[in-house]
């Protein structure tokens, strides 16, 4: 995958070596139970009981904002950066402007949010109240060594899926949800997630011309974040970890359903595409 020329927006926050500030009960962190906004799979009442485990809540810290001087930060920088070149291309054809998230936060171990208290169990996610995506860096080993989930292309697909969040969220999608359950094949979790698996394919489809070829997925790399969505199906996860798939506790699609839809987003670039709320298919 080539991004090493790419822009560097500088929507950074490194908040790594800052510890989590203990504060109240946040009510974000019921949210984030509920909902399952995170991209892989944590069950409800794990993150409930991660968040209460810590305190139920935490206050938010400053982090030093910019762009990071080490490689793997400045890798989120740049495909955070070409996100935003997309949907801003994206959103001007509809006569719309793109209001980026209000960052995103790398940290270690655990961190403060709008949603309560962020840790790195609980994956790579998307905070609505505060419209940041948060991200321990730690969870590219993770990544490659649990889910087998090799390259830049895989990793790249995981921020554009949370910054996807940050899209339905600006533009309605995640009140849609609601009108669906909260767990199973048809739920409305499972409709958001996969659509954000479409909008992240969206993103790869338009990354090179949105960056005048700076950031450039060739087809090896598509295979790499199709490998990435597969893995973290929710049928491949429940395999792994139970050994069986309860289909009524899905909150993300199973491992076919994350492929096609990215690879429809993929296909012509247009979130049109991706109406994982009106499709008679999922």
């Amino acid at each position: 995958m080539r991004w090493d020329g790419g822009r560097r927006g500088g929507n950074v926050e490194d908040r790594r070596g800052l510890g989590p500030v203990a504060g109240g009960v946040g009510i974000g962190g019921l949210l984030l139970a509920a909902v399952g906004y995170f991209v892989f799979g944590i069950d409800p009442s794990t993150t409930l009981s991660v968040v209460n485990g810590a305190g139920g809540g935490a206050e938010q810290q400053e982090g030093v904002r910019g762009t990071p001087a080490d490689r793997d930060a400045q890798f989120v920088d740049v495909i955070e950066t070409s996100t935003s070149d997309v949907w801003t291309q994206i959103f001007k054809a509809s006569n719309r402007s793109y209001d980026p998230p209000a960052g995103i936060v790398i940290y270690d171990r655990a961190t403060g949010t709008g949603c309560g208290m962020g840790q790195s169990a609980m994956g790579p996610f998307y905070c609505p109240p505060d419209r940041k995506v948060y991200l321990d860096l730690s969870f590219w080993q993770e990544l490659s060594g649990r889910f087998g989930a090799q390259g830049d292309a895989a990793r790249a697909y995981v921020i554009a899926h949370e910054v996807a969040h940050h899209v339905q969220n600006i533009t309605g999608q995640m009140d849609k949800a609601k009108q669906f359950g909260a767990k199973g094949v048809d739920s409305g979790s499972v409709r958001l997630e996969l659509q954000a698996d479409c909008y992240a394919g969206v993103w790869a489809a338009r990354a090179s011309e949105a960056s005048g070829g700076q950031v450039a997925l060739d087809p090896k790399d598509i295979e790499d974040g199709l490998n990435a969505a597969a893995a973290v199906g929710d049928d491949t996860l429940q395999k792994q970890s139970q050994g069986r798939v309860m289909p009524d506790a899905f909150t993300h699609g199973t491992s076919e359903q994350r492929m096609r839809w990215f690879r429809a987003g993929v296909q012509n670039g247009d979130p049109a595409n991706c109406d994982t709320f009106g499709a008679s298919r999922l």
